[in-house]
């Protein structure tokens, strides 16, 4: 086991017990989700990556929920390479962090730019996605999920970033 500088803020003993169940309690009484979405920007032909799911309407960006034992950007990946056979390059943007409050009273998502990828196959239908494809910015699919256009405005239409998703 190697040890780091941050070993020496560790509690150990009855007041490590004490901090761990503190959490657990808050993990109980207030639990919080956190998502991930990624907006995937192809420069060379101006256009978006967005999909469709088979089980909730509208063309949005891809993203998910972050795992036990994930970061962000972790989860950012498996989504991507989940969704649209997409991998990382280099690594995203954190553009900005939301308040989902359609989702639950407890839900946040960190929002990516991601300009820097590669996509090994495009994606084809599956049980969980309908329909995936790079879009111009100026010609989205009808049917674009408000959340998705209110990301897109805000970063290349100069929209000051929603708190709200």
């Amino acid at each position: 086991m190697t040890t780091g500088p941050q070993d020496a803020f560790r509690q150990t003993g009855w007041p490590g017990l004490r901090a761990r169940l503190f959490h657990l309690y808050f993990v109980l009484r207030r639990p919080m989700t956190l998502g991930v979405r990624g907006l995937v920007h192809d420069t060379a032909s101006n256009s978006v990556f967005l999909i469709r799911h088979t089980y909730v309407p509208g063309w949005q960006l891809p993203g998910g929920g972050v795992e036990v034992g994930e970061t962000m950007v972790e989860a950012l990946a498996r989504e991507l390479a989940e969704e649209g056979n997409i991998a990382l390059t280099d690594p995203p943007m954190l553009k900005s962090t939301h308040f989902n409050r359609r989702s639950s009273r407890r839900d946040h998502v960190g929002f990516y730019l991601i300009e820097q990828f590669s996509q090994t196959a495009p994606k084809l239908p599956d049980r969980e996605i309908a329909e995936a494809g790079f879009f111009p910015i100026d010609r989205l699919p009808e049917g674009t999920t408000p959340a998705t256009l209110r990301r897109i405005a805000e970063v290349f239409h100069g929209e000051p970033a929603s708190p709200y998703w």
